[in-house]
């Protein structure tokens, strides 16, 4: 099997043709010329040593010389060869919270696309962990399993909306539970649960489901998106804007809670942010997880096309030096065969 990685350089192939009819119509031009100025016999005097054949012998080399050339450029990959990956990291599941509490605009653009932001920029860092999403308002789905494919996992991160989950409120407790489900490895020793949130709580006792994820080796990194002064829910209808009114007809204000991410963080021995940064959220979990030993969880032997491109380089590259040793005299020991008349 043969598959060319560089086609683009095929292009290249089309101004051989092109050689080719310039140099037959620059020889007929010549022998015209060399016609007017004297005749056959007078020329093989002047020139005795002069070979018509060798002319077009050099450039037949340099014609050729420029193909295998091109086809190095093209980078023809053949055949197979075997090589063995193994990915060492961690699992890294992102619990995100889509409630209607971040839509909250304390921080820009809003808490949402803020924490869509900083799960982004993670996932940019990353090399051979592995991760996973988890939404959670009232209630929490899977949203992404568990994969090493970052692309897969910045498209299903890019369409988080609190729209996801109909029945509103936030249950951090809900996300812990489905998360002590998530991981499927169970020689991974590291599993982490990166949870980014404004930190509402309407659910059921969070640090309790904290404790029970810690005996299980889950630890949680929190990340509180937001401010404790809190901001209005705006509600986007169309071209208006309404916001957020709690039964009493009374505007709702939304403030995070930065005590119960810290408490949570604190209960798994793991890491607690402010995350109004996102460098710096960013650097701190990366380092976090460098300093984390490192789970062997996949080990491959696939194919690999094999590139082919120095053959052909060396092949033209050869037939072009070997062009330019090549006199237009004719060959002494080809002269003495007497093959030819005029070699």
């Amino acid at each position: 099997m043969i598959q060319y990685e560089q086609t683009l350089y095929f292009y290249l192939l089309l101004l051989i043709p092109l050689m080719v009819l310039g140099y037959a119509l620059f020889t007929l031009w010549k022998k015209r010329v060399l016609k007017s100025l004297a005749s056959a016999k007078m020329i093989d005097h002047i020139a005795p040593e002069r070979s018509s054949f060798k002319g077009w012998f050099k450039q037949i080399l340099f014609w050729l010389g420029w193909a295998f050339i091109c086809l190095g450029l093209v980078n023809p990959q053949i055949g197979t060869e075997l090589e063995t990956v193994k990915r060492e990291g961690v699992d890294l599941v992102f619990a995100i919270d889509v409630s209607k509490s971040m839509l909250a605009e304390d921080i820009a653009p809003n808490r949402l696309e803020k924490a869509k932001r900083l799960t982004s920029e993670l996932i940019n860092q990353l090399v051979s962990d592995r991760v996973g999403i988890i939404a959670y308002a009232s209630s929490a789905i899977p949203h992404l399993p568990i994969t090493t494919d970052y692309t897969a996992a910045r498209l299903f991160l890019s369409s988080l909306d609190t729209n996801m989950i109909s029945s509103q409120g936030t249950a951090i407790s809900a996300a812990m539970r489905l998360a002590e489900t998530f991981f499927d490895d169970e020689n991974q020793t590291n599993r982490v649960v990166c949870i980014i949130s404004d930190g509402e709580d309407h659910g059921d006792d969070a640090l309790a489901a904290a404790s029970r994820a810690a005996q299980l080796g889950i630890t949680f990194f929190t990340v509180a998106v937001g401010t404790e002064k809190g901001s209005v829910i705006p509600l986007k209808i169309g071209n208006s804007t309404s916001y957020k009114k709690n039964e009493k007809g009374e505007v709702v204000i939304t403030k995070s809670d930065f005590n119960q991410m810290q408490s949570i963080a604190k209960a798994t021995n793991g890491l607690f942010l402010d995350g109004t940064n996102t460098d710096d959220v960013v650097t701190a979990i990366i380092d976090r997880l460098k300093d984390m030993d490192k789970q062997e969880f996949e080990a491959k032997q696939f194919a690999k096309f094999k590139d082919q491109f120095q053959w052909f380089l060396g092949i033209g590259l050869f037939l072009i030096v070997l062009d330019l040793f090549l006199f237009y005299r004719k060959t002494q020991w080809v002269k003495k065969l007497n093959l030819f008349q005029d070699v």
